[in-house]
């Protein structure tokens, strides 16, 4: 199987991990899971963590051709739609935007103007869904639980998984979200494990685990397999449904939800000026 390059970014502030994948024959790069950046005291947008990428992509001569989220992230506002303005490339998610952006424009009363069909993003990838990074062949994976709309994407051998695992001495994304199922969860973890051991892992997100120093970008298939805390090889799903939701049902709501949902629904775009020419985002009271 082809090996990509990748290089990943790490935002301390969002524990969000970013990646850019290479074709190293063609120089063709996909940006998977970008940050804006976002300071939610002074209600103030930076571009420093996807400044990081676009440097790398200049100094290395690469090309976008894809702009990818691997779902509509409720802990970091998306750069999509920042990045392609300034290197081109496409905006992609999962085709389960729709269902997304149907509940989130009902929470924030967006009206009939916002569109609910994921016409904001450039393309939208359908399970099993074939295409091609310059000349390395790369497949799309409805891999559901998290959200309804997660997919991973296998480009070569790389495995691009979002919020679907974390490291394996960490273990599972929450599933309490809308639409989210811990069912789901677990058959989409066994759908990756399916996949050959030695299938590079990298990851959306890396959490401290008390022992372990550094961050997290990458392990295996075979690694999760083997060591993920809360579905290794032999966990049985009961098991892991009922840990899930147990533990669920003590998280907090993520910090910046809120305002990440509204712009993600838009392919990282900010919401459109109100009448006196400034960007405005909702918070719903009493809705969470």
């Amino acid at each position: 199987m082809t090996r990509p390059g990748v290089r990943s970014f790490f935002d301390p502030a969002t524990r969000t991990l970013s990646h850019v994948a290479w074709d190293a024959d063609t120089r063709a790069a996909a940006i998977i899971d970008s940050v804006l950046d976002y300071d939610e005291a002074a209600g103030r947008i930076g571009h420093a963590s996807a400044a990081a990428i676009l440097a790398f992509v200049d100094e290395n001569g690469l090309r976008v051709e894809w702009i990818i989220d691997t779902h509509v992230h409720a802990d970091h506002l998306s750069a999509a739609a920042y990045l392609r303005e300034r290197v081109g490339g496409k905006i992609a998610i999962g085709a389960g935007v729709r269902d997304a952006q149907a509940r989130f424009a009902r929470l924030f009363d967006l009206g009939t103007d916002f569109a609910t069909d994921g016409s904001q993003f450039d393309h939208l990838f359908e399970d099993g869904e074939r295409y091609r990074l310059g000349g390395i062949d790369a497949v799309a994976l409805h891999t559901p639980g998290h959200t309804p709309a997660c997919m991973s994407h296998l480009i070569g051998d790389a495995l691009f998984v979002g919020d679907t695992l974390f490291s394996p001495d960490y273990g599972s994304a929450r599933c309490d979200f809308p639409g989210g199922d811990a069912h789901a969860l677990y058959r989409s973890s066994r759908r990756l494990f399916a996949l050959p051991e030695t299938t590079r892992m990298f990851l959306c997100h890396d959490y401290p685990v008390p022992g372990r120093d550094g961050v997290m970008a990458e392990t295996t298939v075979g690694a999760q397999r083997q060591d993920n805390v809360h579905l290794r090889a032999g966990t049985d799903e009961a098991e892991f449904v009922r840990m899930r939701e147990t533990r669920d049902a003590t998280l907090s709501v993520p910090r910046l939800l809120l305002p990440a949902v509204q712009v993600n629904i838009r392919a990282g775009s900010l919401p459109p000026p109100a009448a006196n020419g400034i960007r405005y985002l909702k918070i719903p009271l009493d809705r969470l």
